[in-house]
């Protein structure tokens, strides 16, 4: 048995994408024009044009989006495919209704008070 579902692992991977203020940033201008040229998006940020790069690479590499080629030009686009996955997983996950793997018991708390845990 794996530790982790294929969902969970995309899950770990798009959370992971988008985990910089810059890289969602780059999200939402992409998902509200549709594509738009490195050029374009760079001027919408107030950093080095390697570092916008270094956050188009990890979106890249995530699935979230992808990019064609027009030397010198680079044109990226959401990926829709992936980009319709990241949202059901997310909302399965956000509003509980993932599939359960497994059934949590309430913890019981020793009453102990010699026992450190038990009297934080």
């Amino acid at each position: 048995m794996q530790p982790y579902s294929e969902d969970q692992v995309k899950m770990a991977r798009y959370a992971k994408a988008m985990g910089h203020p810059a890289r969602i940033k780059i999200l939402s201008i992409l998902s509200s024009r549709g594509c738009c040229y490195s050029g374009n998006i760079a001027d919408e940020f107030p950093i080095a044009l390697s570092t916008l790069s270094q956050h188009l690479k990890e979106l890249k590499a995530a699935g979230l989006i992808q990019g064609e080629i027009n030397p010198p030009f680079i044109k990226y686009c959401i990926n829709k495919k992936n980009w319709k996955t990241a949202g059901v997983l997310f909302d399965r996950f956000l509003n509980g209704t993932s599939p359960k793997a497994v059934s949590c018991e309430p913890l019981t708390v020793n009453s102990d008070k010699n026992d450190p845990v038990s009297s934080m």
